[in-house]
């Protein structure tokens, strides 16, 4: 069994920052690709990003790119979200996931196992 389990999240000013991190349990976090992804009330849950097992490659939605950046530490288990230059479109619970296999990385159904999600709130 994996746990992930997310912090970091809040409320910021349009513009502002926030870096999330997400905990993993279990002695195989090194092996595997990560994804973040964010629901908003009322939307389906969208594609944020990934990272490969190694850190050495990460992946953007367009939404995002050129303000959010991912980042892995295998040795402490954790992956992380900077978020830069946030919008208000960007409120929504953020999950991250453990990427157990499937052809594209944007694909919810590609993640096995899932955060219980951290609030950020960008106002205006």
């Amino acid at each position: 069994q994996v746990h992930l389990v997310e912090s970091g999240g809040g409320l910021v000013q349009a513009g502002g920052s926030l870096r999330l991190s997400c905990a993993a349990s279990g002695r195989t976090f090194s092996s595997y690709a990560m994804g973040w992804f964010r629901q908003a009330p009322g939307k389906e849950r969208e594609y944020v990003g990934a990272i490969n097992p190694s850190g050495g490659m990460s992946y953007y939605a367009d939404s995002v790119k050129g303000r959010f950046t991912i980042s892995r530490d295998n040795a402490k288990n954790e992956v992380y979200l900077q978020m830069n230059s946030l919008k208000p479109e960007d409120t929504s619970v953020y999950y991250c996931a453990r990427r157990g296999g499937g052809p594209y990385y944007s694909l919810i159904r590609s993640y096995d196992y899932w955060g219980q999600g951290t609030q950020v709130t960008v106002s205006s």
